[in-house]
């Protein structure tokens, strides 16, 4: 490996260490505004949605198909049923509406 992946290496961990080291350097007591703690709790699921939701709908080459199964997934989901139930019916969905519309 050349010496400039090792630079870039370094300058991104440090980077990403310094984002995250610098709230906890900088609070020194506990958080008990109800805005900000809401904020702070709701992060985590708004990034995963926005990462995840996208790439639900743009993975197949197919929209139609894709936005049907992560509507029933989401289905499934809100019915609480098992995260391996969830994929499995989300991607049998995909499998069939592809495979129909390749036929009509």
């Amino acid at each position: 490996m050349n010496k400039e992946f090792w630079i870039y290496l370094l300058i991104l961990a440090g980077s990403t260490y310094l984002i995250r080291a610098i709230p906890f350097a900088a609070m020194k007591k506990k958080i008990t505004n109800k805005f900000v703690c809401s904020f702070l709790y709701y992060i985590p699921y708004t990034v995963l949605a926005a990462m995840t939701f996208p790439a639900a709908l743009y993975c197949t080459g197919n929209l139609v198909a894709a936005a049907l199964g992560l509507a029933v997934g989401m289905l499934f989901a809100l019915k609480e049923k098992g995260l391996t139930v969830v994929a499995l019916v989300s991607s049998a969905t995909v499998f069939a509406v592809d495979l129909l519309m390749g036929v009509i």
